[in-house]
C-alpha cells in the first residue's frame, strides 16, 4: 500500500485539510505489514568524509564534498571502529511510515529523530488495523530479559485473528457512532485500539539510523544482541534497505564493527 505523498509546495502538514472529515462507508482493512517509503534524502558516503576531514584540513576539506568515497573506505571504518560519531550526522533521510500505534509508541522512544504524525484531532481516522498473520511468532517462552517467541498452534492463530477483527470492528463502529452524535474527534478516538494505523514522516541522520538499527533489529553478528518486537523490526528492515543503498560503505562498516552505533 503506497501513501499519497502531498505536494510540499501546496500542503502544510501542520494545518488540517478542510476535507479531512468523514469516512463514508469505507470498509475496514486489516493488514499484517507496514509501509516504509523513502521520501527524500541527502545522504552519501562522501558526506562523512568531508565532515571528518575538516578537523585536519580545514577549508581544504571542501574538495571532498563530492569526492568518490571508495578510496576513503578505511577512514569511514576507522571512524566507526573508534566511535567518532559526529561526521555521520551530516546526512538526512526522510521516510513516510504507516504503522500501527503500538509501533509508534516504541518508535518515538528514539528522540534522535524528527516526527510529524497525522492527527486524530484534526482528521477522522481511517479504519485500517493490524492483525498478525501465521508467520508471526506469538508464544513467549522464558523469563524477562531471556525469553524468545515461538509459533502458535492453528487454534491460537485463529483465536488471535477472530478476536482482533471482531474487537477492531466493534471499536470503529462505536467511534463512528460517537462522531455521528456530535462528539469531538479527540474524544471519540479514545475508544480505538493501538492496532489502528497512523502515518508519519520520520527524518533522521545516519548516526541516528545506526542507533535505531542497533536496537530494533535482531541480527546474529551484533556485538550487543537486541530483541525487538517483530512489528518495529519490520520498519527497521525497510530503513536499513534504503540506508544501505544510499550509503553502502558506511553501512558495510557498521556491519563489520558489530552493528554498534558510533
Amino acid at each position: 500500500m503506497s501513501p499519497a505523498i502531498p505536494d510540499p509546495a501546496t500542503h502544510d502538514p501542520a494545518i488540517p485539510d478542510k476535507d479531512a472529515g468523514a469516512v463514508e462507508d469505507q470498509p475496514i482493512t486489516f493488514r499484517s505489514d507496514v509501509t516504509v517509503e523513502l521520501v527524500r534524502a541527502s545522504a552519501q558516503d562522501a558526506d562523512v568524509i568531508f565532515a571528518a576531514r575538516v578537523s585536519t584540513a580545514g577549508e581544504q576539506s571542501l574538495a571532498d564534498v563530492n569526492a568518490d568515497a571508495t578510496a576513503s573506505a578505511g577512514l569511514i571504518n576507522f571512524l566507526m571502529r573508534e566511535r567518532h560519531g559526529s561526521p555521520f550526522e551530516h546526512t538526512s533521510m526522510t521516510f513516510f511510515v504507516h504503522a500501527p500505534l503500538f509501533v509508534w509508541r516504541e518508535h518515538m522512544r528514539h528522540r534522535i529523530a524528527s516526527y510529524n504524525e497525522e492527527s486524530g484531532r484534526y482528521r477522522e481516522l481511517r479504519p485500517i488495523f493490524y492483525v498478525p498473520n501465521a508467520d508471526r511468532n506469538v508464544i513467549q517462552v522464558g523469563k524477562a530479559g531471556a525469553y524468545e517467541f515461538l509459533p502458535g498452534s492453528p487454534e491460537q492463530y485463529a483465536l488471535i485473528d477472530a478476536s482482533m477483527r471482531e474487537s477492531c470492528a466493534d471499536a470503529y463502529r462505536r467511534y463512528q457512532q460517537m462522531l455521528q452524535a456530535g462528539i469531538a474527534r479527540e474524544v471519540a478516538r479514545m475508544v480505538l485500539p493501538v492496532s489502528i494505523f497512523s502515518g508519519a514522516y520520520v527524518t533522521l541522520n545516519a548516526r541516528s539510523m545506526m542507533n535505531f538499527l542497533s536496537l530494533r533489529r535482531r541480527v546474529p553478528d551484533s556485538h550487543f544482541p537486541s530483541y525487538p518486537q517483530r512489528e518495529i523490526e519490520m520498519v527497521a528492515e525497510r530503513y536499513e534497505e534504503e540506508w544501505a543503498r544510499l550509503m553502502p560503505i558506511t553501512h558495510a562498516a557498521f556491519v563489520a564493527n558489530g552493528r554498534v552505533a558510533p
